[in-house]
């Protein structure tokens, strides 16, 4: 079937202004819930303080409630005496007065009595035959609260659009409120659509996929502040998809799709609304994230977001977030920005904004920010990334130096370790048993070459390298620059990996800038077979080519070939370079440990590797 096309692509800019003609984003109703419910709600109205907050004149500490006049002049070797009525606990109730001469007994938070003014500290008193002795003069209010202080009846403590943490519900606590009147939740019902999805939980099978993408977005409608309705996956059957989005509208103040948003034979989300709802939109000039559709049914909007994970995410994040949180009262997400760095040159699309999500690294010169270099059907990709910055439409390229605006995705806690080069599983082993000391690492899988790289620009607490020297016929030292070290790492068995022993066919690459790039394209000399241009970024990745048919042979190490036919090649070195100037960091100190631990080299041996 010819795919056809999209009905019209619009700037960001027009569909979001299209969007926000035609549905309500002002603040729902409001609803009355339990206090012990309010955490994280908007509140509806204001309140004012019903009672005063402390409703009684109280003592901050044990001691003795006295009139302070009585303490004038009083020193350790000239005690003042007064007589004690009695005590006063938490709780008490009734008449008690404190004469001139006399003084109560009182326990922290209880009524003060009536003629005191103060409280003196049991610490700077002796207690002897209904007689206390006052070592220390007070003064007029000293060491007690009075009715009202905190709070005064009438006073207003929280205002309309408050968000509700703990401090503010356990001042509505205080002040005796039971329950509190918040504005409503916006309801977002959700599906999933595609004959190719799989629930989490259910066997997989070929040719199937989970799907990730009614989590991530049931979360993030409650991260956004929304009430998450989720309804599963429906397969592609038009007719059935129109039924469950006209039902969907009664309970939904939004429906949400992900999944059949192109042009294609097995594209329904758009198709089944019509007849159903305006559509606003179809194809809004992003990337990831062209294919989002917009709508309105009933007054209420639907959105047919891509199938693609990263996709998905940005355009909710994009469009549907916002909604949820002006209509349920919260203020516009203020998303944080900082500045940072390109370590490499960019090119872009001309014609659409362009999300590129990025690593964070932390230099003596500033933030870089480090591309992650996956597409928009990555599910890990939001899910790793520090933040994103934004390519203009109009703009085609971004040089390498060039400083970027990154919005940051959430809080932002730089890890312990940075580590940028080739990636291994015997360095994710080493890392984990870092984690177990409390050290935080990151890694940016960039290849040995981008590695090195970064490491003589400082980029970098450590970098994993395998570069072949074809001058020395050894690994990584001939590659060791001025002000970095060497750190052995461990041997890896190369070889040629293949379903069964064929060794022909199509290859499986590998990405350039890897260690074992530099390796296929010492072996081929030159020659280019099919598959040449096929390049995956791991070790793992190339086996599962091979192992599904997509290739017929590549090059991997030997702990990732489980199940193929392995001739080995050649054992390389995996070490590490690490920058002189962050030797002495904690973080790094306790790497080099973990990676000479006895401990530590038994496990990488007992996973196939040589260390």
């Amino acid at each position: 079937m010819r795919q056809e096309q999209f009905l019209k692509v619009v700037s960001r800019e027009e569909a979001e202004r299209r969007f926000r003609e035609a549905v309500d984003f002002s603040p729902l109703p409001a609803e009355e819930v339990p206090l012990a419910a309010a955490l994280g709600r908007v509140l509806a109205g204001e309140v004012r303080a019903p009672v005063d907050v402390p409703p009684f004149p109280r003592s901050n500490m044990d001691g003795f409630a006295v009139r302070a006049a009585d303490t004038f002049g009083a020193a350790e070797e000239d005690p003042r005496r007064l007589r004690v009525l009695g005590t006063l606990l938490p709780g008490a109730s009734g008449p008690a007065e404190v004469a001139p001469g006399t003084a109560f007994a009182i326990a922290t938070g209880a009524p003060i009595p009536r003629g005191a003014d103060a409280v003196v500290m049991v610490e700077d008193t002796e207690f002897a035959d209904g007689v206390v002795e006052v070592r220390r003069a007070v003064a007029p209010g000293a060491n007690l609260s009075h009715a009202g202080s905190d709070i005064a009846r009438g006073e207003t403590v929280l205002r309309p659009g408050d968000v509700l943490s703990s401090r503010e519900t356990a001042v509505l606590a205080a002040l005796g409120l039971e329950r509190v009147r918040v504005v409503r939740r916006p309801r977002i019902v959700l599906f999933s659509t595609g004959d190719e999805l799989l629930a989490p939980g259910e066997t997989a099978k070929d040719g199937f996929v989970f799907d990730s993408n009614q989590r991530v977005l049931a979360d993030a409608v409650r991260e956004a502040g929304g009430e998450a309705l989720e309804k599963g996956i429906v397969r592609d059957d038009e007719k059935a998809l129109r039924a469950r989005l006209a039902e969907a509208l009664g309970p939904g103040d939004l429906v949400l799709l992900s999944g059949g948003t192109s042009k294609g034979p097995g594209d329904i989300g758009y198709r089944a609304l019509e007849g159903l709802a305006e559509i606003l939109v179809h194809g809004v000039a992003l990337k990831p994230g062209k294919p989002v559709v917009l709508a309105v049914a009933r007054g209420k909007p639907l959105a047919v977001l891509p199938g693609f994970p990263t996709s998905a995410i940005f355009t909710f994040h994009e469009f549907v977030a916002p909604w949820i949180r002006a209509r349920g009262g919260l203020p516009a997400d203020l998303a944080r920005e900082v500045f940072a760095t390109l370590p490499r040159a960019i090119v872009s699309e001309r014609g659409r904004t362009e999300y590129d999500l990025v690593h964070l690294v932390e230099t003596d010169k500033g933030l870089v920010a480090y591309p992650l270099g996956k597409g928009s059907g990555s599910v890990t990709t939001f899910s790793r990334a520090d933040g994103f910055h934004r390519i203009p439409a109009e703009v085609e390229r971004l040089e390498a130096g060039e400083r970027v605006r990154v919005t940051l995705l959430g809080p932002r806690t730089p890890p312990h370790l940075v580590v940028i080069g080739s990636h291994c599983t015997g360095l994710d082993l080493v890392l984990s048993r870092l984690r177990q000391r409390g050290f935080t690492s990151k890694v940016i899988a960039v290849g040995s070459t981008a590695g090195l790289e970064a490491a003589s620009r400082g980029e970098c607490d450590v970098a994993g390298i395998h570069l072949y020297s074809e001058d020395t016929g050894t690994y990584n030292e001939p590659f060791v620059r001025p002000g970095l070290t060497l750190v052995r790492g461990y041997g890896r068995r190369q070889g040629v990996v293949s379903r069964d022993g064929r060794e022909e066919g199509r290859l499986v690459n590998r990405n350039r800038g890897s260690g074992t790039r530099v390796l296929i394209d010492k072996l081929l000399a030159g020659q280019r077979p099919d598959g040449y241009d096929f390049e995956v970024r791991s070790h793992q990745a190339v086996a599962a080519a091979v192992a599904s048919g997509r290739a017929d042979f590549g090059v991997c190490i030997e702990n990732a070939a489980k199940g193929l036919r392995f001739r080995f090649l050649a054992e390389e070195r995996f070490d590490f370079l690490i920058p002189g100037a962050r030797r002495s960091r904690p973080a790094v100190r306790a790497f080099l440990e973990v990676l000479g631990d006895p401990a530590t080299r038994a496990a990488l041996n007992a996973e196939g590797f040589l260390a």
